[in-house]
């Protein structure tokens, strides 16, 4: 299959809208948005999801607003009889207290690590609502697990932005003021990071192609994981930053892995192929140079 060269499929078109849009849990312009395409398929990727420190602060809030948009978006989706969703979920997701690589039956084995809780939960309840759909409706609603993603037109916020746009950030501060590079916590934790122009692909090719109500992991493989020390190093050299770099060890490593399986989207897509780690943060970085005005931070 040479994914990267198939041509846009006719019966689709796409409508993006902004997070401030959609992080409203009312759900009367999700109806009017479906009753313009009923017979087409939805990708959902809207979530009330913020960095590590953000979601250590705000459980609760975080747990109330996606819970809300889960029930609006997936019933709204069946009231004007959309035909497919397909929600985005998190690693985060998974039992902390768990073996690895993680997969796709996985997800309820167990509480997932309290620096998210909240969230975690309510993104869970995604595929419990995904099932109850297809067992009472029919309805082909199911999720799509992605790990870290990163890419042009990130939220590079330092407060409660994911860590690699955090990084970006961070390093052209430093740079510009000729201080050292600070990284919160350790360096030690790990974790699998997927490019968004990748993940692009792949969400277009789930909507078309994949029919399971069961989830898949979205994710490079096992052997792609990286240190958030390893993540820095890339940013620096990307960045062509030649100061210090300390890690402030005071700060919450979070959840120290959450390695993944990408076995179930082999079997689909066996000659996928994930931009390499360094180059996708190279680009990155250069978009957010490039866009700084404008980037969101």
């Amino acid at each position: 299959m040479d994914f990267g060269q198939k041509a846009p499929d006719p019966r689709c078109s796409y409508h993006g809208r902004s997070s401030g849009d959609q992080a409203d849990p009312s759900d009367g312009g999700l109806r009017a948005g479906g009753q313009s395409h009923p017979e087409g398929g939805r990708r959902w990727g809207q979530a009330a999801r913020r960095g590590l420190g953000v979601c250590l602060l705000q459980g609760c809030r975080s747990h109330r607003k996606n819970i809300h948009i889960n029930d609006n978006v997936l019933h709204s989706a069946f009231e004007v009889g959309v035909r497919k969703v397909v929600s985005c979920l998190s690693t985060c997701i998974f039992p902390d207290k768990t073996t690895y690589p993680i997969d796709e039956t996985m997800i309820h084995n167990g509480p997932p690590h309290s620096s998210n809780f909240g969230y975690s939960y309510a993104k869970r309840m995604i595929d419990v609502q995904n099932r109850a759909y297809f067992q009472q409706h029919g309805c082909t609603f199911t999720a799509v697990i992605p790990t870290n993603v990163f890419g042009p037109h990130d939220n590079f916020s330092i407060e409660d932005g994911h860590v690699l746009p955090g990084l970006i950030h961070k390093v052209h501060l430093a740079k510009s003021s000729g201080s050292a590079l600070t990284v919160w916590g350790t360096g030690r934790p790990r974790r699998q990071f997927i490019y968004s122009l990748d993940l692009a692909r792949l969400f277009i090719w789930a909507l078309r192609e994949y029919n399971e109500v069961e989830p898949i992991i979205l994710s490079v493989g096992e052997e792609d994981e990286v240190s958030v020390q390893e993540a820095a190093e890339a940013v620096v050299e990307a960045m062509d930053f030649h100061g210090e770099v300390t890690f402030d060890t005071t700060k919450s490593d979070g959840q120290f892995k959450k390695t993944a399986s990408n076995a179930k989207l082999r079997a689909y897509l066996p000659d996928f192929r994930f931009t390499p780690f360094k180059q996708a943060v190279k680009e990155t970085c250069a978009w957010f140079m490039d866009n700084y005005e404008q980037a969101r931070k």
